[in-house]
């Protein structure tokens, strides 16, 4: 049986690697350095699927008072197409609700169409936005 829970320290490896096989980690983004400021702020609401004590899925969630974030969402190439993905995106958007978020924003690549027309199916729909972006703290990943 599959459950979603919060991340445990103990996680971080096998996140990472998950992370890493999905696609999701670029050179200018060190994950153990996100993973390190996600357990500062609202830790509670980064997720882990796990299955047999292995971690076959993430979200990590976030609400900063106006809107709600997802990034890092990951599921393991095994268990893709079996609803994983959106049982994670089902307890991301019931958890922010939770907190009176009205609006749930996340990013994906321009060139993911895939990923972009599985949000569709779950009732997400591109805003007339365009993203900037502003490094702070560079990363480097190992």
């Amino acid at each position: 049986m599959t459950r979603i829970r919060p991340f445990h320290g103990d996680d971080t490896e096998a996140v990472v690697a998950l992370w890493r096989d999905a696609g999701l980690v670029v050179p200018w983004n060190d994950p153990y350095r996100d993973i390190e400021r996600k357990l500062t702020v609202q830790p509670e609401l980064f997720l882990v699927a796990e299955h047999e004590a292995s971690v076959v899925g993430t979200a990590m969630v976030g609400y900063d008072g106006h809107r709600g974030w997802v990034n890092y969402l990951a599921v393991d190439e095994a268990r893709r197409g079996t609803g994983l993905g959106r049982a994670l995106m089902h307890e991301a958007e019931r958890l922010l609700a939770e907190r009176g978020c009205p609006k749930l924003n996340l990013q994906v690549r321009s060139t993911n169409a895939g990923v972009i027309e599985w949000y569709r199916t779950l009732g997400y729909e591109p805003d007339d936005a365009v993203s900037l972006g502003k490094r702070l703290i560079p990363d480097t990943a190992p």
